[in-house]
């Protein structure tokens, strides 16, 4: 599953339920947290379960966020979110190898009530507290369900006590952490979304940052910032074309017995042709993917 600009929609919300059967991103995100208020959880519950069918008669994959564990509302979110049209649960603050280890049995008990596999569901932790981002490795190895694993920086600024800033040096080691413990772990690394959700010209350079990172996709707050990211988290037109120079004079000096070559200036080795030949295989993927649709 290719996750590079997933949208958060709230589950309150039914008018933003219904617009983002249209919305062009590799999954939609159904909030039950952070933008539903406390009064308001039941009502999103009962709006989600409705609208996941019709999402995913649009072609729509779906992931819903549901409340972390230490709020004691993980396993009612679970119950209504739970069924054969969800690929994956997003789940907020985990702390511990323990967390995941508690959310994979809520999640197999809420696939056994439905009749669905264990394991049918994958999983997404927010790694979002200092403890958590400490153990990130160990958090995203935990269980065979996780699919990727994500960066929030509002929360993680909140728990250090330190404002948010436009150049973002106060999460510079913690996003990077994560970045790297999702690729130690083989799982895919989601960035923080960008609030600002108006400055788009902010967005482009804040998902490059991320990019540089490591990161493969980057989480969106508003139907605007979808094409940014989207396109920010694929190949573009240079670095594919030279990608291909670079396999393709390798090709050719590797039949001629050489271990290494000058390609414009360039010293060329076998990490620079394997991260080339991985370029070329993402630029692919993200041609045969659907474009999805946007309002």
């Amino acid at each position: 599953m290719r996750i590079r600009n997933p949208i958060f929609v709230p589950g309150n919300r039914q008018t933003m339920l219904e617009k983002a059967a249209g919305f062009a991103a590799d999954c939609i995100v159904l909030d039950l947290e952070d933008s539903v208020p406390l009064g308001e959880k039941e009502n999103a519950r009962r709006l989600v379960a409705l609208a996941i069918p019709s999402l995913a008669r649009a072609g729509q994959r779906i992931v819903v966020r549901v409340n972390a564990l230490h709020t004691g509302l993980t396993s009612l979110d679970l119950e209504a979110a739970t069924g054969p049209s969800v690929d994956g649960i997003s789940i907020g603050k985990v702390r511990s190898v323990a967390d995941i280890a508690d959310c994979d049995q809520l999640l197999s008990a809420a696939e056994s009530k439905v009749g669905l596999a264990h394991g049918q569901i994958r999983l997404i932790p927010w790694l979002e507290t200092a403890a958590g981002i400490v153990r990130g490795c160990e958090i995203a190895s935990a269980s065979p369900r996780i699919l990727a694993i994500a960066f929030g920086a509002e929360d993680y600024t909140r728990e250090i006590g330190v404002p948010r800033t436009d150049e973002g040096v106060e999460i510079q080691y913690a996003r990077a952490a994560v970045a790297l413990a999702a690729h130690a772990a083989g799982v895919i690394p989601l960035d923080t979304p960008y609030m600002p959700f108006r400055d788009l010209a902010g967005l482009e350079r804040d998902s490059a940052v991320a990019r540089q990172l490591g990161f493969k996709g980057k989480f969106a707050v508003h139907p605007d910032q979808l094409t940014v990211i989207r396109k920010t988290f694929s190949p573009n037109p240079e670095e594919v074309d030279y990608a291909r120079r670079v396999v393709e004079a390798w090709d050719v000096a590797s039949a001629k017995g050489r271990g290494a070559i000058d390609l414009e200036g360039k010293l060329i080795d076998v990490p620079v042709v394997e991260r080339a030949r991985k370029l070329l295989e993402e630029a692919s993927d993200s041609s045969a993917a659907a474009p999805g649709r946007e309002s």
